[in-house]
């Protein structure tokens, strides 16, 4: 696993040792990037980006090498957060990135900032998409026509909160991808 562009490009991340730990594959990260630099006029620059059930840290760290401002990694599962500690740390994004141990579930209060760029990659078919997507949409913690990008699988039904329309989705093999704008 490597980030795949930007100013980082080529740098190796460290996987996960055990399957509860599901990262974006180099070739669908890369997809996602271009799409959003061709068919978005890129939302990433100088953005801040928020990534649900970020794992790794992959997408998150993908944005900060092409040029967003920062970025808030959510995961609630404690060898997440040590796997994106070390790979923030081998980056060397320091205060770029920061770590928040919670449930995209139940994200609470927004910070006193908001975000432009949401990704959320919630483990395939358990449903988790819905619930964190309205704890961060209903929640507060969204920009007036942030992007919303939900990774899932690709026979999953997918909702949302009645702030969030739908731009999109696309197929990949057994992955969907689904971009919401917030209104």
């Amino acid at each position: 696993m490597r980030i795949v562009g930007g100013r980082l490009k080529g740098r190796v991340l460290k996987g996960p040792s055990s399957q509860a730990i599901r990262p974006t594959s180099d070739r669908l990260r890369e997809t996602i990037f271009n799409i959003l630099a061709h068919a978005y006029s890129d939302p990433v620059t100088d953005a801040r980006v928020i990534d649900l059930f970020a794992g790794t840290g992959a997408l998150a760290f993908e944005a900060l090498s092409r040029g967003a401002g920062f970025a808030c990694l959510v995961d609630h599962n404690d060898a997440a957060l040590d796997l994106m500690r070390a790979n923030r740390d081998a980056l060397g994004l320091g205060d770029a990135a920061k770590l928040l141990r919670k449930d995209a579930r139940k994200l609470g209060a927004p910070p006193a900032e908001t975000f432009d760029l949401a990704f959320l990659d919630p483990p395939y078919g358990l449903g988790l998409a819905a619930t964190a997507v309205a704890s961060l949409s209903v929640g507060g913690w969204l920009t007036k026509d942030a992007l919303v990008i939900i990774e899932e699988a690709a026979e999953s039904e997918i909702t949302w909160p009645a702030n969030l329309s739908l731009i999109e989705t696309r197929r990949y093999d057994d992955t969907q991808l689904v971009f919401l704008r917030a209104l």
